[in-house]
């Protein structure tokens, strides 16, 4: 097999955490280029399993030792992992998601909320404004540039599964590759080939660029959480030990994207099952003390799905 053709496999994790209502994700400094998830290739002389792999090149490159981790899904497409110079052949890249309490940056790293990569994702004031005055004009010019008319009716669909009324936050990874196709972030432009073209890129601003493949991978796991939310308990491995419900309630809001309704949100909460009080409380500055609960594990052994259904959402401005 010549270089060309030679298929190399590369590890990604995307870290996540949330401090107060910022999700945020790790991602680590690489001299003169974007930003990107911690990352580094699979070595079967080496590494026992991918997993230990891409343990072993988070531990190098932040010195942070995974806890909860997932395989999120395996990213081979052409030209969006582009090899070392002189290298050949493709990269495949498997990603992963974990989960973590929020740490003090390591040499070289740095916590980055991830709104700053999907800024149309976060619904929580109001319909983000990007979207009326930036996304929706771009894309209906996409549709229109079809070559033909059954393509052009294939993205008209999408654009308004994507963008229409009836906001799905779990379809974060589809947006994206929908705007990417459309031409309008940076990484369309790098990876065809045309990064050095001024009016290509001053039409790709939307949303901070990352190196490789890496926006798409932390798309798939900001999807796959918000997904997860709804039937597994994985936002009490993003929580203290102890915590408010108004804490829990800002940190599923966070990840979510959305505002929820108070009330409901404590009824669900109470319904499932899913925290016990420890009858202590906080001591906020400001406002009378809050009860600390923490997350009732025996949940996980009385039924399959224990989450949050996010059923209690508070009307959306826009």
């Amino acid at each position: 097999m010549s270089t060309r053709d030679s298929v190399s496999i590369g590890l990604s994790a995307a870290i996540v955490a949330v401090e107060g209502e910022s999700p945020s994700v790790l991602v680590v400094a690489h001299e003169g280029s974007q930003d990107a998830l911690p990352f580094g290739p699979f070595d079967p002389a080496d590494h026992r399993t991918l997993e230990s792999g891409l343990r072993k090149w988070v531990g190098e490159q932040t010195g942070y030792e995974l806890g909860y981790t997932e395989q999120l899904y395996t990213f081979g497409d052409k030209g969006r992992h582009l090899p070392s110079p002189g290298s050949g052949g493709r990269v495949v890249s498997v990603g992963y998601l974990a989960l973590t309490r929020k740490m003090p940056d390591a040499p070289g790293t740095q916590w980055r909320g991830w709104y700053h990569y999907f800024p149309w994702e976060d619904w929580r004031g109001q319909k983000p404004a990007m979207i009326e005055s930036a996304i929706l004009p771009a894309l209906k010019k996409f549709v229109k540039a079809a070559p033909d008319s059954e393509t052009a009716e294939l993205r008209r669909e999408r654009v308004n599964v994507c963008f229409g009324d009836g906001w799905d936050e779990e379809r974060v990874l589809e947006r994206y590759e929908l705007l990417y196709e459309a031409g309008l972030v940076e990484e369309f432009y790098r990876d065809s080939g045309q990064g050095n073209d001024r009016d290509n890129k001053k039409h790709a601003g939307l949303g901070t660029p990352m190196m490789f493949d890496h926006r798409r991978i932390l798309a798939t796991a900001i999807a796959r959480l918000r997904g997860k939310l709804k039937y597994r308990p994985v936002v009490f491995e993003l929580m203290a030990p102890t915590f408010t419900l108004l804490e829990l309630q800002r940190a599923v809001e966070a990840l979510a994207g959305l505002r929820l309704h108070k009330q409901n949100f404590r009824r669900l909460v109470a319904e499932q099952g899913l925290v016990e009080g420890t009858g202590k409380f906080n001591a906020p500055v400001r406002g009378r003390p809050a009860e600390l609960f923490r997350f009732r594990r025996v949940v996980l052994r009385e039924r399959p799905a224990p989450g949050l259904r996010l059923g209690g959402r508070r009307s959306r401005a826009g």
